[in-house]
């Protein structure tokens, strides 16, 4: 299949980057902004595709360059006719002080993203609220509970774990208007 790279969407790039991943036996995890385009049906769009693996740079560097991706520094990967690059950030997949259990696959034409759920996609733009006071952070996280269905018990069980109940409340009032 030819892929037009300067029209290339996020979902079908986050694909064409899991498959080629999965052919090398590497096992990738979709997480960050691009989680939040696709719940929120591209409402927020980012820039990045930012993965978890444990695989060594050595490898995750050869395979992002058979589709054309270069390393620009130590973790990012552009490719100069695409929109988007690619981040690798270290592991383990958590959100806040909990490790990720869960993760949740879209199926494309392209072949099947692995990413997070909503539910922690949710979570994981708390997190920067809670911690960094990112008002961002609380749009986006909002932007995808609207969009997607999400364990909200779940989320205040976490959001009260990690010490932020009056946080977690703002989310609540923002969620509702």
């Amino acid at each position: 299949m030819k892929i037009d790279w300067k029209h290339v969407d996020i979902k079908d790039l986050a694909a064409i980057v899991v498959e080629t991943f999965r052919k090398k036996n590497i096992d990738v995890l979709l997480v960050g902004g691009a989680c939040i385009s696709m719940y929120t049906h591209n409402k927020y769009i980012s820039g990045a595709l930012d993965f978890i693996s444990h695989a060594a740079l050595k490898e995750i560097s050869e395979a992002l360059q058979e589709i054309g991706f270069q390393r620009e520094s130590s973790r990012h990967f552009m490719r100069d006719d695409c929109p988007f690059f690619i981040e690798f950030v270290s592991p383990p997949a958590a959100v806040g002080s909990e490790p990720i259990h869960s993760k949740n696959e879209i199926n494309t034409k392209y072949g099947r993203i692995v990413l997070l759920t909503p539910t922690d996609t949710v979570k994981d733009r708390l997190a920067a609220y809670y911690h960094w006071n990112d008002p961002q952070a609380l749009e986006q996280a909002t932007m995808v509970a609207e969009a997607q269905k999400v364990d909200l018990k779940e989320v205040r069980r976490w959001s009260l774990r990690e010490g932020f109940k009056e946080k977690y409340d703002s989310f609540i009032v923002k969620l509702r208007r």
